[in-house]
């Protein structure tokens, strides 16, 4: 039964942007960061760190820092600023109306430390595969609490803004935002490529 309770889990578990206007209580947030806290990391250095934004101003204020950072980009990137504004816009309202944000970042304090830039860039991806952990261990517990979430990369494109804005040490780097709250939708599950296509046995390209 617990076998087809986690794997129902990850089957139903969808990407919500859309919530209903109802807080979360702040108790049931720290249960889904100690499910966080309990993925498996390199060395054990648990790399991850959190920061939980309730506070509506602070929403606002990080959304349309983050927005005007992506404005410029899409603007760079050739998007009619009509266009661009209007996606801009979106995302400041995606973000400052959810009722929950979280930032989630790593820090390379306990991760080992090499001469080489070689060694220490894998280092930095093993911290990063490491919150990836964490990250859906967050999702799935939001989902058996009845809670609706997100993973937004948008940090990794803004990160000296989400710094300055959360007084963020420098030697800690946001890698997403998480939007949470009480689902207002319920989206259809995407399709999966078939397991023929993504695993082989023994050899590439040979199927299971």
């Amino acid at each position: 039964m617990k076998n087809e309770f986690v794997e129902n889990a990850i089957k139903d578990r969808r990407s919500i942007r859309l919530f209903l206007p109802k807080n979360v209580p702040q108790d049931l947030v720290l249960r889904l960061i100690d499910a966080a806290r309990w993925a498996p990391s390199a060395h054990n250095a648990q790399p991850w760190r959190f920061i939980v934004i309730f506070d509506p101003i602070v929403k606002r204020r990080l959304a349309e820092a983050m927005a005007s950072d992506w404005l410029r980009d899409l603007e760079r990137d050739g998007v009619p600023q009509e266009e661009a504004k209007r996606l801009a816009e979106e995302s400041i309202k995606r973000f400052s109306e959810a009722p929950v944000l979280i930032i989630a970042a790593i820090t390379m304090r306990e991760m080992h430390k090499y001469p080489d830039r070689r060694r220490q860039r894998f280092e930095h991806l093993m911290a990063t595969q490491s919150l990836a952990a964490a990250i859906q261990n967050l999702l799935l517990t939001a989902h058996a609490e009845g809670l609706g979430a997100c993973w937004f990369c948008a940090p990794l494109f803004c990160q000296e803004t989400v710094r300055r804005v959360l007084r963020i040490p420098r030697d800690v780097e946001p890698q997403a935002l998480i939007a949470l709250g009480y689902p207002a939708e319920s989206p259809k599950a995407p399709p999966r490529k078939p397991i023929k296509e993504i695993a082989f046995k023994d050899y590439w390209g040979i199927s299971l």
